[in-house]
């Protein structure tokens, strides 16, 4: 006679609500994996912001820069100038420039031969801070060389 093995009422009261802790911990794990995916992505999107700002702020710099140049304000007898703006088409970026007179304003002579004795360059220092929001900065120097005749004292067309 075959008997097959059929469970008891004793081992099948054993097994009831085995699965329901077990679902639970996999429901915990999953929820936990769940945010901790959503807090690197929200982070990811903070990082690129960031980064997006100090590119403005990197421009903003950069404006300053080409604002001092364009404004030709280079006088060695005028040790400091500053100058301050927005950039344009960006309200909310703005930069800082100084320019300062390099060498104590003293000419620098030509070395480069007969034609060049006539001249001389006084060297200057432009330094562009740039600015944007969540407090982006950066800042960059430019050196410029203003090249003048060899006497400060000019008669007729030119000058500084």
């Amino acid at each position: 006679m075959n008997r097959t093995h059929l469970p008891t009422r004793s081992s099948r009261s054993r097994q009831l609500g085995a699965a329901l802790p077990v679902a639970l911990i996999l429901l915990t794990i999953l929820m936990l994996l769940a945010v901790a995916g959503m807090r690197s992505a929200g982070l990811g999107f903070i990082m690129a912001g960031n980064e997006q700002y100090r590119q403005k702020a990197f421009i903003a710099s950069e404006a300053g820069i080409e604002r001092a140049v364009s404004l030709g304000t280079f006088d060695p007898d005028n040790t400091t100038v500053t100058l301050a703006g927005s950039v344009p088409n960006a309200a909310t970026d703005t930069y800082a420039v100084t320019i300062a007179t390099q060498l104590g304003g003293a000419p620098q002579g030509a070395i480069f031969g007969s034609s060049w004795n006539a001249f001389s360059t006084f060297h200057f220092e432009v330094q562009s801070t740039g600015s944007s929001v969540r407090n982006a900065a950066t800042t960059h120097n430019q050196g410029v060389a203003v090249l003048a005749p060899s006497s400060l004292v000019v008669t007729g067309a030119g000058g500084l």
